[in-house]
């Protein structure tokens, strides 16, 4: 039977619709773009037949003729493909629209279904959504040329802007759907022709395309960051919940009446989807209050139908991210998650704060999480020597000069040679900027995909591959690298000569882009300033591990000199006496590892204090520390819970120092012959009262400080009492170390191994099919029931964790399956995204966050 690929059957979804693609216009909008980038789609598109591929939100005029020739007639297909909700695409449709005035065809893809259209709280949509917003976009289209007053095709664009200014700029200009009219007064109005041109001419189609999500390795993936899934959240504001990006603490006090988060309901209409382009047919387990609501939905959605096709079967297994905020708050030994956290990332495309109304809420509260995009920019050409790939512009500019002027002489030329000579007159980009590279998940060597092989590897294991990789590939391509290699050892110098010499010649460059992308991000994940701070993490952390081991008092002091430490450099780096130095960890880090010795405090000493892991006397002084860090350093970290506060403390800080400048600039101006001292007398009552005041301002200051720190403590409490509240791990089979000396493991090793090894685990709960639950209940009595399948039992399974997955997590994953001794098992590991350290912190303490 044929293995189960993620990225083959992103691919096979994609040629599906070749017939629309063909001879089309396709625009991506961002979730599509940071997905198709990493399946490696757009030679797919091209292939197909594709004639341009475009960004949806960054749309240009000058997209019309992106494939013009002489022998080519303007495209009068248009292609969108969407990871959002129709609403939230709809302006931006229609400014493609309006700008392919000749467009008479118009196919939309969108990865959100109809059922989860009218079960989103902000979608004026209802069941037959797709219907729906076919008749109201020609609707919209019709009222919008109407309002330009002119004919399609006659449209004159403003080159200058790049055809933006004929666009609506907010939502507010844009019609929105939900105040469409009926076109009726507009076929009144004008000409039976005209009509015909503007309208009738225009066909729209809605079609579902669930294929959207961004693949890791065939057997790894999660979902993109600007898409709706990942972006919906998955947890209300309620005593029980952290983040909105994370599921709430599974209490089991939560009833089916309460609402379902809009990322839960996402959540299981893709996996539903996922599985049926797959032709799989899921027997569902779950384990956390989250998972069981996503698992009933999917229970729910299932149907007769799905019995009688021959389907191959697999077991889903949903696991809350609450049950383990360890493991993606450490620092741990995965090349993977070295590369995501040391490469920069794409800036986000369009906020949706910015694209909705200030007014717009959901139900649930604010609309979506602004998640950090998971493409890397890797920075080739900063590696590659940037004198070697200067780019001339110049000729570039020449080259597309001459072809305008080829055209036939009018407005639009003049407007395209003038935006040609704007764009020579402003600085270009440096070539670190253009010159960046991606992953992309279908590039192999010899069969074997990159990040598939690097996923399975240690940090060390990964790069003596990358550098086996670059060696083999030098040997193919017959070039020779002057540079000395250790056998068993990776360096710096030999990694960059390799990349250096494969990217000699342009050809040599092409064939071999997959590693020398790899080998450059690996090259920066082991730069000394990266490598040195995550080993001063993952020092820190091990420390906090074994202390945990000990006293509360031994984890309480290691905390507190976290936190003085970070604040001692903080200080010092304001003051310009020293820059930040390598393996140094700043107060931002100490927080984290405030968090991480929290939640191990939380698991070890659950009873210590009766507010709290630690004694009364322990955590006044660890808030004393946080208080004075703070004071001393308060831009240093993005917190939220210092909203508000924030610019008082900075101007104090910023006035103390102005001050002390004074100070030692005063004491060096001496006047020895001045005997006369009583200039300024007089004046001290007016400096006592000033003094008085400010005085009277930094206490008022430092207890509003104090009053925030107290609701951070009280945010820690929460999550030390993980192991307490959520009640998977109340009996401590999942988070029980043997040993502090070894290396921890996470969740989801632990639980893999006791579900592999077919020993029950509490609180996993088996969710029964509707021909299952009519087993159980109709033929059970004449002894026809059926037994609870176990998941060990099934050859394909699939495990999603609600919330987000990191790279480590994955490499445990296949650690367990290859200990339990079941090669015939295909895994699959699935998240809502893909998890840093620092993307950890932003949904803890960050502008994600609860707190």
């Amino acid at each position: 039977m044929a293995t189960v690929d993620v990225i083959k059957s992103c691919i096979d979804s994609i040629r599906q619709i070749s017939e629309h693609i063909e001879g089309a216009i396709v625009y991506l909008d961002a979730g599509s773009t940071e997905s198709f980038q990493f399946i490696g789609a757009y030679p797919v598109l091209l292939d197909l037949g594709a004639r341009a591929i475009c960004s949806l939100e960054n749309m240009c005029a000058l997209d019309v003729v992106v494939d013009w020739n002489s022998h080519s007639d303007l495209a009068r297909k248009l292609v969108v493909i969407t990871s959002s909700l129709l609403s939230d695409a709809h302006r931006y449709i229609l400014r493609c629209l309006s700008t392919h005035q000749v467009v008479r065809h118009c196919i939309i893809f969108t990865s959100i279904s109809e059922t989860a259209h009218s079960a989103f709280p902000d979608s004026p949509l209802g069941p037959d959504a797709y219907h729906e917003y076919e008749s109201l976009l020609v609707q919209d289209y019709e009222e919008l040329v109407k309002k330009s007053g002119t004919k399609p095709g006659q449209a004159k664009l403003n080159f200058e802007d790049g055809g933006r200014s004929q666009f609506p700029s907010s939502r507010e200009d844009v019609l929105n759907l939900e105040a469409s009219s009926s076109g009726r007064d507009f076929y009144e109005n004008n000409p039976l022709d005209y009509v015909e041109d503007a309208v009738l001419k225009l066909v729209v189609s809605v079609h579902h395309f669930p294929m959207i999500l961004c693949p890791i390795s065939p057997r790894v993936f999660v979902l993109p960051s600007e898409g709706l899934v990942a972006e919906a959240y998955l947890s209300a504001e309620h005593e029980d919940s952290i983040s909105p990006g994370l599921p709430p603490l599974s209490t089991g006090t939560r009833s089916d009446a309460d609402d379902v988060p809009p990322g839960a309901t996402l959540t299981a209409h893709f996996l539903y989807h996922l599985a049926a382009k797959m032709d799989l047919k899921m027997e569902i387990f779950s384990l956390g209050d989250m998972s069981k609501t996503v698992g009933k939905i999917l229970t729910d959605m299932s149907s007769l139908y799905d019995v009688g096709r021959r389907k191959r079967s697999a077991g889903l297994l949903l696991i809350d991210r609450t049950l383990d905020l360890l493991t993606p708050c450490c620092h741990g030994d995965s090349l993977v998650d070295r590369m995501f956290s040391s490469l920069p990332r794409r800036n986000r495309t369009i906020s949706h704060a910015q694209g909705k109304d200030s007014g717009s809420q959901l139900k649930l509260g604010s609309s979506y999480l602004q998640r950090a995009p998971l493409d890397v920019q890797i920075p080739l050409a900063k590696i590659l020597n940037e004198e070697d790939w200067q780019i001339d512009n110049f000729r570039l500019l020449e080259s597309v000069e001459a072809f305008l002027c080829g055209w036939n002489s009018d407005s639009r030329v003049e407007g395209l040679i003038n935006l040609s000579q704007k764009i020579y007159d402003k600085p270009s980009r440096s070539d670190v900027e253009m010159l960046t590279g991606s992953f992309v998940s279908s590039e192999n060597f010899r069969g074997m995909p990159f990040l598939e092989a690097i996923l399975d590897r240690r940090t060390k294991d990964g790069a003596l591959l990358v550098k086996k990789w670059l060696q083999e590939t030098l040997r193919r391509e017959n070039v020779t690298v002057n540079v000395r290699s250790r056998p068993g050892l990776v360096t710096k110098a030999e990694l960059q000569a390799m990349i250096k010499a494969l990217s000699r010649s342009q050809a040599s460059l092409l064939r071999s882009k997959g590693i020398v992308q790899l080998a450059s991000a690996t090259l920066l994940a082991l730069e000394e300033s990266n490598y040195a701070k995550w080993d001063a993490f993952s020092s820190a952390e091990k420390i906090l591990n074994v202390s945990s081991g000990e006293t509360s008092q031994s984890l309480a002091i290691q905390i507190g000199d976290l936190i003085n430490k970070s604040a001692l450099l903080g200080s010092h780096v304001n003051e310009g006496k020293r820059e930040i130095s390598k393996g140094l960890l700043s107060l931002q880090d100490a927080l984290l590892l405030m968090i991480i010795g929290y939640i191990l405090a939380g698991e070890n000493f659950p009873t210590s204090g009766s507010d709290g892991p630690f004694s009364w006397q322990e955590e006044h002084l660890l808030k004393e520390a946080v208080v004075d860090a703070l004071l001393e350093n308060p831009s240093v970290a993005n917190l939220k819970f210092l909203d508000g506060l924030r610019e008082e403390l900075e101007t104090k800080v910023s006035k103390l120092k102005s001050e002390k400048t004074v100070e030692e600039s005063s004491k060096l101006e001496i006047d020895d012959f001045d005997d006369d001292q009583w200039g300024k007398w007089g004046d001290e009552d007016g400096d006592d009262d000033n003094k008085n005041e400010q005085v009277y301002g930094d206490v008022q200051l430092k207890l509003e400080l104090r009053d925030r720190v107290d609701n951070f403590f009280k945010f820690l409490h929460k999550l030390s009492d993980l192991k307490r509240k959520n009640i998977p791990l109340r009996d401590g089979s999942l988070t029980t170390e043997a040993n502090f000396d070894e290396e921890r493991k996470g969740l989801l090793y632990k639980l893999l191994t006791r579900v592999l090894g077919k020993y029950d685990v509490p609180g996993l709960e088996y969710h029964s099919s509707t021909v299952g639950r009519l087993f159980k209940s109709g033929f059970g009595r004449f002894g026809l029931g059926q037994a609870k399948p176990s998941l060990a039992d099934q050859n394909v399974i699939l495990v999603f964790v609600i919330g987000g997955i990191n790279g480590l997590e994955v490499l445990e994953a296949h650690e367990a399956l290859a200990e339990s001794g079941r090669p015939d098992i295909e895994l699959l590991v699935g998240g809502t995204t893909l998890l840093t350290s620092n993307d950890m912190l932003d949904l803890l303490l960050g502008d994600s966050s609860y707190i």
